[in-house]
């Protein structure tokens, strides 16, 4: 809560942890880069209205009614006292609320360019969907706009893709990226980034809805906000087809399951395959064959939970189902160990069990599984997916590329699923395709 003035308050909500980060700065010039949902619009809304309480002007922008929409719908909440108790006053049709007498004042408009951005001034200025823009609505407009009360500029943006190619204004599609890669050495300058699963207000499922359809590409833009173009042949695992990705379905009894696990107690992670069996139910992806290996659930807890209660989570993720499971290095036994004395047992992954070099072989297990499209994804595995998007291969200074995998560190699925695939059930031999057989119902729900 803000106060306002000697009576009233202004409500604002609780910004996470990405949000706070821009909120807080004072920058002169701020870019952020985020992903679909992330709530870059409401984390703006919630540092203009800070502005507006302190008795600046401040202008909010963007290409379209329905994108200013969420940002009004901020404001006015957040000021609905203020509106009603202070004397301040609302004009729904221009949307803005100002205090009368005075230069304090907030705005939301739609402006895509210089000619509709032209007849005001603000101490700050707001520019969301910058990419969407073009760019003489800041160059000729929006700077000097800001320069008699020495004003402060926000732009926001997500990666373009071809979705949005047709709704664009700008001449440059890329030119919010240059302006995101220039802030990086430009004094008075700061950038943000942030993707799509940063925000822990939106629920898994509504991510999982607005990305089921979505190539790797657009995933990569849209969702984990990343303006650099990675062909396939920088991606590690490439070889992945988008087409097995698939909706959910519940796992028959029948089929084995298997757990990969990453330790760490920051990031400790595990992803949860089961291997096909005959039948094949119905509510199977057409192409699914026996054999196939279907990623069903990841679990990422984040820092903080001990190993009982991760052990916990294991068991009501296999409802207390036969498991096998691998995880770590050659050098975890430790880690290996406390799990099994709680109830979970994990194995030493069975490629580079003693202790040679491990990550090249347990990734080429992977990548040749993958090649033989028996690796699937469930669409709502939102951070495997991310990962598949995003996870590639390290280049030297010459260009060439190397056997390592650029911050490896970072990826806690992606080594679930190469220690859980580093298991004998999944050599070369036992993955061999198999005729299609009929489907039927029945199964195991998750």
């Amino acid at each position: 809560m803000v106060t306002a003035t000697r009576e009233v308050a202004a409500h604002l909500r609780e910004p996470h942890a990405k949000q706070r980060e821009f909120i807080e700065s004072t920058a002169k010039r701020i870019i952020i880069r985020a992903g679909r949902r992330g709530g870059k619009t409401v984390g703006v809304a919630i540092k203009a209205l800070v502005a507006f309480l302190q008795g600046k002007r401040v202008l909010y922008a963007a290409p379209t009614s329905e994108q200013t929409d969420r940002f009004w719908y901020e404001v006015v909440t957040a000021l609905a006292e203020i509106i009603t108790g202070a004397g301040y006053v609302l004009n729904k049709s221009e949307r803005y609320i100002e205090k009368p007498g005075t230069l304090n004042r907030i705005k939301a408009k739609t402006a895509w360019d210089a000619d509709s951005l032209r007849g005001d001034f603000a101490d700050l200025l707001i520019l969301d969907e910058w990419q969407l823009t073009n760019e003489d609505a800041w160059d000729v407009v929006g700077a000097p706009m800001l320069i008699d009360r020495n004003g402060d500029a926000v732009f926001i943006y997500t990666p373009p893709s071809l979705r949005s190619a047709g709704i664009s204004k700008a001449h440059d599609p890329r030119h919010a990226a240059k302006m995101f890669a220039e802030a990086e050495n430009r004094p008075g300058w700061a950038r943000f980034h942030f993707t799509s699963m940063d925000n822990p207000y939106i629920s898994v499922a509504g991510l999982a809805e607005v990305a089921k359809d979505m190539s790797r590409a657009a995933y990569r833009q849209e969702i984990l906000a990343e303006d650099d173009e990675l062909s396939v042949s920088h991606l590690v695992y490439g070889a992945w087809s988008e087409t097995r990705k698939c909706h959910r379905f519940e796992i028959p009894a029948a089929w084995p399951l298997y757990s990969g696990h990453d330790f760490g107690s920051a990031n400790p992670a595990a992803l949860f395959f089961a291997r096909a069996k005959l039948p094949l139910p119905i509510v199977a992806p057409a192409e699914m064959r026996y054999g196939d290996i279907v990623s069903f659930k990841e679990y990422l807890p984040g820092k903080g939970f001990s190993t009982a209660v991760n052990v916990d989570a294991f068991r009501e993720i296999s409802k207390g189902r036969q498991i096998t499971s691998a995880g770590g290095n050659h050098n975890e036994e430790g880690s290996r160990g406390d799990y099994t004395k709680t109830g979970w047992s994990i194995r030493e992954p069975s490629i580079g069990a003693e202790g040679g070099p491990s990550l090249k072989r347990q990734v080429d297990r992977v990548i040749a599984i993958m090649e033989a499209g028996k690796y699937w994804v469930f669409e709502d595995n939102i951070h495997e997916i991310a990962e598949l998007a995003s996870c590639a291969w390290k280049y030297d200074k010459e260009g060439n590329r190397t056997n390592e995998i650029d911050g490896e560190a970072r990826y806690h699925l992606s080594a679930c699923r190469r220690y859980g695939l580093s298991l004998s059930d999944f050599t070369p031999e036992t993955v061999t395709d198999y005729q299609q057989r009929p489907r039927s119902y029945g199964g195991y729900k998750f």
